[in-house]
C-alpha cells in the first residue's frame, strides 16, 4: 500500500529537493505528485484518487473544492503552526522523517479500513520487565536491554508503561507526537491504529525506537489493561521489530496477568539485599500458588536479574527457582545514560530469550 500524496508550491527549487528527499527515503511508502501550477494540482486532484493534498501556503484553496476523501493540508514556513486558515499545517522547512511522519497521521485520521499488517508469525520477541522490587533499577536495565538488542542490529520498540515513568529518561529522538497521541487514538478505537503509532514513535540514535513521555503523568492513567494489550498486539501485527521491551509496574491481578501473557519472558530485577530477595522468594510463591487454582503459565519465563550487586552485602535468591541471567554491578558517579549504555554491552540479555 502506498500512500498517494499531491503537493503544490510555487518554489520550484523547493519542489525538486522535497521530491528528491522523499524518493530516497519513501518510494515504497509515498506516491509523490509535485505541482508548481495551482488549476493543474487542483485538477488532478479532482480526476485522481489522491490521499493527501498539501498546498503552500501562498496559495488559496476553497477546502469545498478538494474530493473529500482527500485530506487536505497547508505547507506553512514556521514550525510549531498546527493549523493555517482553519486547516491542517505542516511545516515544509523540516526532516523529510518527521513531514512522512504528520502525512501519517493525517492520513490515519480519515483513512478507513486500510491496514499494512503483516500476518503474525511471532518473530517479534516480546520482553517484560516488571519486578516485585520497587527501588532496584528496573527501569534502567529494561531501557539497557532495549539498547542492547539494537546495537546488535535488531529493530526494537522500548515501551514504557509505568504510570510516572518516561522513555525520555534514557532515549531522545525527533518527533511531534508523543504517548497522547498513541493514548487518543487507543480510547478512539480508530481502524488505523497501526498508521498512527507509527506517526508518533521516534527513534534514539542507538537504534531504539520509542514513545516520548505524556505531556501530562495523569494522562497515562487513563490507559487501561485494553489498550495495553491492544498496543502490544498491533505493534507485534506490524511486523516491523524484532523485539519490543516493555516495563509495568508488578502485580499479580487478572490484568497484569493477561498483560505478562503477551510476553515470550517476564525478568524480575533484585539487588540482591535482603528485602528485595525476600520480595522475590514471596512473589515467586504466590505465581506457584496461582499456577495450581488459576491454571496460568508464568514461572517457566520468569528470568531473574541482579542490578546494582555487591559482592559484600549482596546474597542471591536459593527459595525461588527462577533462571538467572546474569547480573550489573555497582557504577559509582555515573549518569543515567551511561550506566545504560555500560549495561546495554552486557551479554547477559542474550540468557533471556
Amino acid at each position: 500500500m502506498k500512500i498517494r500524496v499531491a503537493v503544490l508550491d510555487n518554489d520550484q527549487i523547493y519542489l525538486d529537493r522535497f521530491v528528491s528527499a522523499f524518493s530516497a527515503k519513501y518510494s515504497d511508502k509515498v506516491e509523490l505528485y509535485s505541482f508548481s501550477d495551482l488549476q493543474i494540482a487542483l485538477d488532478t486532484v479532482a480526476t485522481n484518487r489522491i490521499d493527501i493534498f498539501v498546498a503552500s501556503e501562498n496559495f488559496a484553496i476553497d477546502p469545498s473544492n478538494i474530493p473529500s476523501k482527500c485530506i487536505f493540508a497547508y505547507f506553512v514556513d514556521n514550525a510549531g503552526i498546527d493549523s493555517f486558515n482553519n486547516c491542517n499545517a505542516i511545516c515544509k522547512f523540516q526532516k523529510a522523517d518527521l513531514i512522512y511522519k504528520q502525512f501519517l497521521s493525517l492520513y490515519s485520521e480519515k483513512a478507513g479500513g486500510i491496514s499494512s499488517l503483516k500476518l503474525d508469525d511471532d518473530s517479534t520477541k516480546v520482553i517484560a520487565f516488571a519486578s516485585p522490587c520497587g527501588g532496584v533499577g528496573t527501569s534502567t536495565v529494561a531501557a539497557a536491554c532495549a539498547k542492547h538488542f539494537a546495537l546488535n542490529g535488531n529493530s526494537v520498540l522500548y515501551l514504557c508503561l509505568e504510570p510516572f515513568g518516561s522513555s525520555d529518561l534514557f532515549f531522545h529522538g525527533d518527533g511531534q507526537y508523543d504517548m497522547s497521541e498513541v493514548i487518543y487514538a487507543l480510547k478512539s478505537k480508530k481502524m488505523n491504529l497501526t498508521l498512527k503509532l507509527e506517526s508518533c514513535v521516534r527513534k534514539d540514535e542507538s537504534g531504539v525506537c520509542f514513545f516520548s513521555a505524556t505531556g501530562l503523568a495523569l494522562d497515562m492513567l487513563e490507559m487501561t489493561n485494553d489498550d495495553i494489550v491492544r498496543l502490544i498486539e498491533e505493534v507485534k501485527l506490524t511486523g516491523s521489530y524484532n523485539y519490543i521491551v516493555f516495563d509495568i509496574d508488578f502485580a499479580l491481578d487478572k490484568n497484569h496477568l493477561r498483560t505478562y501473557r503477551l510476553a515470550h519472558s517476564v525478568v524480575w530485577v533484585s539487588d540482591g539485599s535482603e528485602i528485595s530477595n525476600y520480595k522475590i522468594k514471596r512473589a515467586y510463591q504466590a505465581v506457584q500458588l496461582l499456577e495450581q487454582t488459576k491454571s496460568i503459565d508464568l514461572a517457566d519465563r520468569l528470568n531473574l536479574m541482579y542490578n546494582r550487586f555487591s559482592s559484600k552485602s549482596g546474597k542471591y535468591v536459593e527459595e525461588a527457582d527462577i533462571k538467572v541471567v546474569g547480573g550489573t554491578q555497582v557504577f559509582a558517579q555515573a549518569s543515567v545514560n551511561q550506566i545504560v549504555d555500560q549495561i546495554s554491552r552486557m551479554g547477559m540479555f542474550d540468557n533471556i530469550i
